[in-house]
Order: C-alpha cells, then sequence, then structure tokens
C-alpha cells in the first residue's frame, strides 16, 4: 500500500512544479501577504496632522505643546492665532486635529484648578480618531500627573488649615494604572501578522487540493488511475500528503519571516503550533478535496474556493472582532475552521 502511495505523490510532486507559474504560485504569494498584511494592514498611526490655536503664549502651554510633538503621534503643521481658523483646517482637511488653550487656561492652572483644553478631531475615519483621541488623553494624563505631583511636593499653608488637609485636597482623586497584557506595546502588527500564517495555510491547501481530482477529471487522466491497483483510501492519501507537506514548509516560511523580519515573538511552544496546524490542514484539505470531487471542471473549482474562502476569512476574527457580529453569525461562525486556528496561533 505504501509503495503504491509513494509513487503517487512523487507523481502530485512532479505535476505541481512541473510548471514555472504554479511554483511561483506557491512560494511567492505567501511572502508577499505577509508583507501587505504586515507593514498595510497597520493600526498603530503616527505623525498627525496638527493644528494649535495657543491664544495665552504662556510657558506651561508651550510645554503642552513640545509634549504633543515629542511623542511622534502628533506632527505640528499650523499654528493660528484665532480659534476659527482650526475649524477651517478640519474642514479642508489639512489637519486631524487641532489644540485650543483658550485665556485663562494657565491662570486655573497655577490656582490648582481644572483648567480647559479643547481637543478638536476629524471623525470622519472613525479609527484614527479613537486613537487619536486615546494618545492626546495619554499624554494630557501624564502631565496631570506630573504637576499634580510637583504641587505636593510645594510645602504650602493656609491660616487654620493642616497641611495634611492641603495636600489631600491637591491629590488625585483616583490613581488609574493600565497595563496591556500579552501585547504590551499595543502593536497591530503582532495581531495581524500571525493572522496571515492562518490565511497563507488555508489559502495553499485549499488551492491544491480542490484542483487534484477535477484536474485529472479535465484532461482525461482519471479513466487511467481507476484502472491502476490503487484503492480509493490509497488514493485520497496520494492525493493529500503533496498539500500538507507544502502547506507545512509555507508555515514554516512564513513563520520565519514574521520573527525575524517582523519581530513578531513566539512565546508557545513550536511543537504545539505544527500540531495544531495538522488538525487545521486536515479540514482544510477534507474541504479542498470535498470542492474538487463536486466540481466538473477547474473553473468551477476556483470559483467555488473563492466563494468559501471569502465568507470563511470575513467571519474567522481575522479583521473584526466576532463578538461585535449578530449572534446568529457568532454561532454559524463556529463551523469556520480558520476562527479556531487564529485563537491558537495568536
Amino acid at each position: 500500500m505504501w509503495e503504491r502511495v509513494r509513487h503517487l505523490v512523487i507523481k502530485e510532486f512532479i505535476q505541481t512544479f512541473r510548471n514555472p507559474r504554479m511554483r511561483f504560485v506557491l512560494l511567492a504569494p505567501p511572502l508577499m501577504q505577509l508583507v501587505a498584511y504586515g507593514y498595510a494592514c497597520n493600526l498603530d498611526i503616527s505623525c498627525i496632522p496638527t493644528a494649535v490655536a495657543d491664544l495665552e503664549q504662556t510657558q506651561e502651554t508651550r510645554e503642552i505643546i513640545r509634549r504633543f510633538e515629542r511623542s511622534g503621534y502628533f506632527c505640528l503643521r499650523e499654528r493660528v492665532a484665532r480659534a476659527a481658523e482650526l475649524g477651517r483646517l478640519l474642514d479642508q482637511g489639512d489637519v486631524k486635529v487641532a489644540l485650543q488653550f483658550d485665556p485663562g487656561f494657565t491662570a486655573d492652572l497655577r490656582r490648582n484648578q481644572s483648567a480647559t483644553l479643547q481637543i478638536l478631531v476629524d471623525g470622519t475615519d472613525s479609527n484614527t480618531a479613537m486613537v487619536a483621541a486615546g494618545y492626546a488623553n495619554g499624554i494630557l494624563a501624564r502631565y496631570n500627573q506630573e504637576i499634580r505631583q510637583a504641587a505636593m511636593a510645594v510645602p504650602t499653608t493656609r491660616a487654620g488649615v493642616p497641611t495634611a488637609e492641603i495636600l489631600r485636597d491637591r491629590a488625585p482623586g483616583v490613581d488609574l494604572r493600565a497595563r496591556a497584557w500579552y501585547n504590551p506595546d499595543l502593536r497591530s502588527r503582532n495581531f495581524f501578522v500571525p493572522g496571515v500564517i492562518a490565511l497563507v495555510t488555508m489559502l495553499v491547501s485549499l488551492q491544491l487540493t480542490s484542483m487534484s481530482i477535477v484536474r485529472e477529471r479535465e484532461v482525461g487522466t482519471m479513466e487511467q488511475l481507476l484502472v491502476t491497483p490503487l484503492r480509493p483510501a490509497e488514493l485520497i492519501l496520494g492525493k493529500t500528503i503533496p498539500p500538507v507537506l507544502i502547506s507545512f514548509f509555507d508555515i514554516a516560511l512564513v513563520t520565519s519571516v514574521a520573527v525575524f523580519w517582523f519581530r513578531v515573538p513566539i512565546r508557545g511552544s513550536l511543537a504545539l503550533l505544527f500540531g495544531a496546524a495538522a488538525l487545521y490542514l486536515l479540514s482544510t484539505v477534507g474541504i479542498g478535496l470535498y470542492i474538487s470531487t463536486v466540481s466538473r471542471t477547474q473553473q468551477q473549482a476556483m470559483m467555488a474556493m473563492a466563494f468559501f474562502f471569502m465568507p470563511a476569512n470575513l467571519f474567522s476574527g481575522f479583521l473584526f472582532p466576532i463578538s461585535a457580529m449578530p449572534w446568529p453569525i457568532q454561532y454559524l461562525s463556529l463551523l469556520n475552521p480558520l476562527r479556531h486556528f487564529l485563537v491558537i496561533i495568536r
């Protein structure tokens, strides 16, 4: 049995790599997808165009503006003398964020009162707006913490008021300390790049297996296979082993690029990764063989593969959180092998 399977596997490898275009398709697209998703699908935002209307021109306002510039998230493009100019810059799309310091801002700070700083954000791109607002809140939170600590360090007395009560009034009411686990730098690349491994694995295994049997039928060699002493189980093994081996090679290739080029760390077991990938390939190869069996032409197989791959991608949690989907879709996504492998690999 294994001798017959071995010869069929050799025949499948020869048929797969005989065409130079097929060799290119199996090796180049996984790397191209990894580079595209690694660089293009990046939710980290830097150098957001920013305008400032500083109506005070004091040391405190200039220090806050310098903190925004030094953060790397905001690039100061315009300084205007009137607050009305900020609306014009936002309307024209010249800037995405605007800072407005109204008169009395510094006086409130020096009296240890809450000073109001207005931040205007262009909300046409909701993701950029939320990220920019989060960056601004983080910068101002650190500034508030520093000035409160400086105020508590200065000895101050009031007539008839104990010093401890004065310090308590100056201390912040809530000491919020947020930590991000598993991805402490909040790099979106660490979220997208591992998902590419799952996508590439499904795409390669589906592409190879969905074409295997229908190609034999279309070119007229299926009858030759039927008259050979191959049993049905041996035929299936011979058709599935080459795609599985090629998929494992692509997994190792893409994982190496993710680790050494994109600096995505591996915190788990490689043995567990490849063991889970073997179970994942059982489902994708089975789906590909089913598509190849029911299709009459290679064109039909390609269309059927695309019909399965696109919904599997959308309902996997790769781009959109499953928790935000309607509950019937959430239950339907449990049938998607890509969803489970994304959880494992991430």
